[in-house]
């Protein structure tokens, strides 16, 4: 430890208060009186008040006036997810709002700190810091859902330089959080640009047919799982011939099998059986219209109630199907029919059959297919730059931190955290990446056409 330096309990330089147990049915559609939630603490020590907000009463704001929360106030999540835990006792600061905010439950509020040892702000980032957030994991009890309490919060060793000092540390971080953060928008941006631009090219592809289309019912059969009382549960065995699920067709794989059914039930429900070639797609809920093709080689089996199975007929590609169905233009189509309703569903194989898809010719499907799989490598490529980019300054922001904990912060004399730089889409100068075939990428474009290889697309008509 520096010298100057001590190392506290966080109960030493303050208190915290839990939240009040708001009941849901305390919600009404709106007012100027919000709850604040977990959902409001965003990973990093962020804070989104308009995430999922719920609305309280106005004269809650009078009734429960101890939870009222005010403007430069430290609040800390108390509670996260198990399987993903990103805000366990993760802090941060009430910004400026002219709403009331009243604080919920399972989030804690510091209070009677003691501003002769801390900054407010200074707190905030050692609080956030990797060695402090693992301890509180480490903390953590209960099922899916893990809490810490009151006195686990409190028991945290923080290091306490002299105010000056911590003054220093958090003018460096400022400085360096906004630079980080702006870098990592802009691959943020660049990423989602390469993904609307490979959307935008596989569209143009899919229309080359404009002028001759048919009817899915002309392209494929469709055939819906059967109905969830065919499968119980009492019928599965410990192996045997496969029953698939939605997750093989959201994940475009088919292993980690669980579910299986005897010779018997398999020959009763053949009609459901998967081959090789054929295309499933889920059928519900917020992954409505995922599909993958069946590869060669898998388990016999059948699909269940969750999936629709779409078995091309002559002349008709299975990939060139299986980009149609995954563009923007067939998933607008059946999320239109759900109806914006709480859990969506596939509208009926009748429906499906009417939709007019651009129908080509079988070597034009082919062609159409090889351009936007060449395409499609060129852009993953250029999705794993941007995304390694964002890891990249995520691991940088922990190491910032950790360094400001064990006092081994510095700020070279004349350092320029150049932001624009990080990413190629916030520079004037074209810069480019190879990859190891030698192929070069256009980042100031962020296009996946930005290759060396020059790739038209030509419709039969010559559109």
């Amino acid at each position: 430890m520096k010298q100057g330096w001590e190392v506290k309990r966080l109960k030493d330089i303050c208190d915290l208060q839990n939240g009040f147990a708001f009941k849901s049915n305390d919600y009404i559609d709106f007012s100027n009186t919000m709850n604040f939630r977990m959902s409001q603490i965003r990973p990093g020590g962020g804070i989104d008040l308009e995430n999922n907000p719920k609305y309280l009463p106005d004269d809650y704001a009078v009734k429960y006036k101890d939870y009222l929360l005010k403007e430069g106030d430290v609040v800390i999540a108390m509670t996260d997810l198990a399987t993903e835990t990103k805000i366990l006792g993760v802090p941060t600061i009430v910004p400026k709002d002219n709403r009331n905010w009243l604080l919920n439950q399972r989030v804690g509020k510091l209070f009677k700190i003691d501003f002769s040892k801390v900054n407010v702000a200074f707190l905030k980032y050692i609080l956030t810091s990797e060695t402090v957030n693992e301890y509180y994991k480490s903390l953590g009890r209960g099922g899916l859902q893990i809490n810490i309490g009151k006195q686990d919060i409190l028991n945290a060793k923080i290091p306490i330089p002299p105010l000056p000092e911590q003054q220093r540390i958090v003018a460096i971080l400022d400085e360096a959080f906004a630079a980080i953060a702006k870098a990592k928008a802009n691959a943020e941006q660049n990423l989602k640009n390469a993904k609307e631009l490979f959307e935008s090219y596989l569209q143009v592809c899919l229309r080359m047919g404009i002028g001759k289309r048919k009817s899915g019912d002309n392209l494929c059969e469709f055939i819906r799982g059967p109905f969830g009382g065919s499968l119980k549960k009492d019928i599965f065995k410990e192996d045997g011939y496969v029953v698939y699920e939605q997750k093989h067709a959201i994940h475009d794989h088919f292993n980690q099998l669980r579910y299986f059914i005897d010779e018997d039930k398999f020959n009763e429900m053949k009609r459901f059986e998967l081959l090789p070639g054929d295309i499933i797609m889920s059928c519900s809920g917020v992954t409505l219209g995922r599909v993958a093709i069946v590869p060669d080689g898998i388990k016999r089996g059948i699909i269940n109630q969750a999936l629709l199975k779409l078995t091309p007929k002559k002349n008709v590609s299975v990939h060139f199907i299986k980009h149609w169905l995954r563009s923007s233009i067939f998933q607008k189509i059946i999320f239109d029919f759900a109806g914006g309703a709480a859990i969506p569903n596939v509208p009926s194989a009748k429906i499906l059959k009417d939709i007019l898809i651009p129908f080509p010719s079988l070597k034009e499907q082919e062609r159409i297919v090889n351009e936007i799989e060449t395409v499609l490598i060129e852009t993953k490529k250029l999705e794993a730059i941007y995304q390694q980019k964002i890891n990249d300054l995520e691991e940088l922001k922990k190491s910032v931190l950790q360094k400001a904990f064990n006092g081994e912060l510095r700020s070279p004399e004349g350092a320029v955290y150049d932001s624009e730089a990080v990413t190629p889409l916030a520079t004037k100068k074209k810069i480019t990446t190879k990859s190891p075939e030698g192929a070069a990428y256009n980042s100031e474009a962020v296009t996946p056409l930005a290759t060396k290889k020059k790739i038209t697309t030509k419709s039969p008509e010559g559109a």
